[in-house]
């Protein structure tokens, strides 16, 4: 027979401790126990109510004990079970004398209330009001509003989390545990309310055990043992209260361990170290000490009580007054920097996509003050990527103090995007067209359709609505310019370290395909390079299997990126049409005369250099001429394709990124056949262009 590894058997010890323990309560409440088994479980239950205590009270955050809810269960059970088994013991053995249920309850119903049974009733009235009405009552009203307080702010915290992971502030790591903490915490507090039921449920059947175990013994007593009522009283009833005070007292320590634990507020020190270092001023102490001084001098109070605890007070403050004027303590100095050293940081900034903004927009990233711009920010990221196909870099917003109070910057790689400005405490409004009537404000325009619009105050935000301006935030504002410019340029997101990402989540749906595509016949970089061109003409990686499967094949014939991208088109010519039109919509083209197509491609055919570039002269002629049919069609807010002959596509492509950048280039080829198509403008003859 295989022994088992020695590491499995504390692991087997800890995972069947808490089922054997489970059934040792059952029987506790079920099989008679000696006297002396009953003291040593009372002690063990003592015990564990002082370990709970410290624990509670050295925790420097509530987290730091989120076992207490399932160990506070298990504490209750178990004293219950443990009432359970000693009131059997009163019950049965009473009549024999003091000693009859163990030295335990004998010595807490002698010793501690001095033999006398109507003390140690009011003794423990005294500890069940303190329990149940102090203690309990505050920890169960602190626990509920605690849950509910952290239910409330647990959105807010959550947006925090990835507005700090957005700005680079943390690491995917660190925002993936502090998620688990918000989480966890939000569990604790809501267990905490319901522990809080646990305790006082525990003190009311401690009042009823009691009433149970006095009268029932008075009965047993007189009846079945033929003791008097004197007799029967000092037996049953002094056994009764010392079983019920060696009860409570772990009771009250873990009501006050649960109102120590929901009290408590997030810490670098112990409970005693925040009390301490909190209590550590003169100026708390010189008061005192000169007010029980002055009690100390009038007739009639204990003087000899009084003074003492005046000299510790101005003792105190004395030792504090004196620790408080002594200079703080040099801090180590650093190592100075070697003047010839130049780290990394102070070169280059690893993020790809920074937002600079000058100090006047600050307020505009603080969440705490309800700022609304990082969790924007986010939601682009969110859309883009699933647009785009990949995951879109990070965005780090920083303060530039070169920049105009309320300027910000957009740098995409290194290369400033765009840039604009605008009014943090003020809304736009914009004229969308159908804006009826004048505002008065600041005229702008919108950084991101250019429409005429005007910075209002936020008292005048419903009255602009009214009359048909389109009116929103500041936030809104650089969030929708942010999503624009990462759109444009797409292409400069993705890298290599992106393009592999795409490759080893591929790899996991068709590891076959990628063995087909990296690294032979293609390195990573020249598939970086046709991704590239295809974000460029604003084609998605989302259908990234298909893309790559038409890579693949194309690869065999050609190791030119752009060779490849001209191939690979026609493949993905649905998913650039459907951008454009519905499934039963005719596709919307502006086409070229037969002539003009001619003389491109004899324009083509003579570059010698292959770079499909056209003679300044005429490629100035055409895009005056693409330019004056493309207009009403703009116009028109309708999109349309650019189709052309495959042999000149990437001429003309390259010839209007410029002046029509929306507008797609395709090849016939790219048109599949069963798709109609609507020819909305044909650009003349070479002879009818302008000169």
């Amino acid at each position: 027979m295989p022994f088992l590894p020695r590491g499995d058997i504390p692991a087997m010890i800890r995972g069947g401790a808490l089922p054997i323990a489970i059934l040792l309560l059952v029987v506790l409440m079920v099989v008679p126990i000696p006297a002396f088994m009953l003291d040593a479980f009372f002690i063990m239950n003592i015990m564990i109510s002082l370990a709970v205590l410290m624990v509670a009270l050295n925790a420097h955050k509530p987290l730091d004990f989120s076992a207490f809810p399932t160990v506070l269960l298990f504490a209750t059970l178990f004293r219950l079970g443990l009432n359970v088994a000693s009131t059997r013991v009163v019950l049965v053995h009473g009549h024999e004398g003091e000693a009859a249920a163990g030295h335990v309850i004998e010595a807490f119903g002698t010793f501690l209330i001095g033999g006398d049974y109507v003390v140690g009733i009011f003794v423990f009235a005294i500890l069940m009001i303190i329990n149940m009405i102090v203690v309990t009552k505050g920890a169960g009203r602190v626990s509920e509003v605690s849950a509910r307080f952290t239910l409330d702010a647990l959105p807010g915290k959550q947006m925090a989390i990835d507005a700090d992971l957005n700005a680079g502030l943390i690491t995917p790591d660190e925002a993936r545990t502090r998620r688990v903490d918000v989480a966890t915490e939000a569990d604790f507090y809501g267990a905490m309310d319901g522990s809080s039921k646990f305790v006082k449920g525990d003190a009311v059947a401690g009042l009823l055990i009691l009433g149970v175990n006095i009268i029932g013994g008075l009965i047993l007593g007189t009846v079945s043992h033929g003791l008097s009522i004197g007799d029967a009283a000092h037996n049953y009833v002094m056994l009764a209260i010392g079983d019920a005070l060696v009860a409570q007292l772990p009771s009250l320590m873990l009501s006050i361990a649960a109102a120590a634990i929901v009290t408590r507020v997030k810490s670098d020190d112990d409970l005693a170290g925040q009390i301490s270092g909190q209590f550590g001023s003169h100026k708390t102490w010189t008061p005192v000490a000169a007010i029980l001084g002055l009690l100390a001098v009038l007739p009639g109070m204990p003087t000899l009580v009084i003074l003492p605890a005046a000299c510790a007070a101005g003792f105190a403050a004395y030792k504090m007054r004196k620790k408080a004027s002594l200079p703080p303590p040099p801090e180590p100095e650093a190592p100075p920097a070697d003047p010839s050293q130049i780290g990394w940081d102070e070169v280059t900034d690893n993020m790809q996509v920074v937002i600079d903004i000058g100090y006047g927009l600050v307020p505009l990233v603080d969440e705490r003050k309800g700022a609304s711009l990082m969790g924007r920010i986010t939601g682009v990221r969110r859309q883009l990527s699933k647009e785009l196909g990949f995951v879109v870099p990070q965005v780090r917003v920083r303060d530039d103090i070169n920049l105009p109070p309320y300027a910000y910057r957009v740098s995409i790689g290194g290369v400033v995007a765009g840039e604009d400005s605008v009014s943090p405490d003020e809304m736009l409004a914009l004229d969308t067209g159908q804006a009826a009537g004048h505002l008065s404000g600041k005229p702008a325009k919108d950084p991101t359709f250019g429409l005429d619009a005007v910075w209002i105050s936020k008292a005048d935000a419903d009255a602009a609505t009214g009359q048909g301006y389109l009116v929103v935030d500041p936030g809104t504002v650089m969030a929708t310019h942010l999503n624009q410019l990462l759109i444009q340029n797409a292409s400069d997101l993705l890298g290599q370290d992106e393009v592999q990402s795409l490759l080893d989540e591929l790899k996991e749906r068709a590891g076959n395909l990628v063995a087909a595509l990296s690294p032979q016949p293609l390195p990573l970089t020249t598939l970086t390079q046709i991704l590239r061109g295809l974000l460029t003409e604003n084609i998605p990686l989302k259908e990234f299997r298909r893309i790559a499967a038409a890579i693949a094949v194309a690869a065999q014939k050609t190791a030119d990126a752009d060779e490849i991208i001209e191939l690979i088109r026609p493949e993905l010519g649905p998913l650039i049409i459907q951008k454009l039109c519905g499934v039963r919509e005719p596709l919307r083209v502006m086409t070229l005369e037969g002539q003009l197509e001619a003389l491109l491609g004899q324009a083509v055919r003579s570059d010698a250099s292959r770079s499909h570039t056209i003679e300044p002269d005429l490629g100035r002629r055409i895009v005056d001429a693409l330019q004056n049919a493309a207009q009403p069609l703009i116009n028109e807010a309708k999109p349309f394709a650019l189709v052309v002959q495959p042999s000149i596509r990437l001429a003309i492509r390259k010839l209007v990124k410029t002046c029509l950048p929306d507008t797609p280039v395709m090849s016939f080829f790219e048109v599949p056949e069963e798709k109609p198509v609507e020819v909305v403008a044909v650009v003349g003859a070479p002879e009818a262009l302008p000169a």
